[in-house]
């Protein structure tokens, strides 16, 4: 299935992001805006193959954030050393994404006001919900 066979059956396959604090290239360029595509068996097969992953699991997510983000400002390749010079809130954020669009199949998180303690769903993607 192609993106545009995707796109006109309703799937949604890539959803943008905003990131908290953003991605610092060496040039000191920040890179806040990407994308983020649905991932795929073959994305998470391969991800656990890796050597790096079997002898640290910790590294799992690592390749399966850089197998997924698709775009991240104007940063060529997105590649291990990218995603791990990342600010550890920005891989939090990219981490809760990734379960959020491959496991719930939402991007919606419920949050309360810290005044009144009302209760609402905010698209942690920034995007406004439909």
């Amino acid at each position: 299935m192609t993106v545009a066979v995707a796109e006109q059956s309703g799937l949604r396959t890539e959803y943008p992001f905003q990131l908290p604090r953003g991605f610092v290239d060496e040039q000191g360029g920040v890179h806040r805006e990407g994308l983020l595509r649905l991932a795929t068996a073959k994305d998470e097969l391969t991800a656990q193959a890796e050597p790096l992953v079997r002898q640290n699991p910790a590294y799992l997510s690592i390749y399966l954030i850089m197998r997924t983000v698709t775009k991240l400002g104007t940063v060529p390749v997105i590649d291990r050393f990218v995603v791990e010079h990342m600010f550890a809130s920005d891989l939090a954020f990219l981490q809760d994404l990734y379960r959020r669009v491959n496991q719930q199949g939402n991007t919606e998180a419920e949050v309360g006001c810290p005044q009144c303690g009302h209760q609402f769903l905010v698209d942690v993607t920034g995007e406004a919900s439909p």
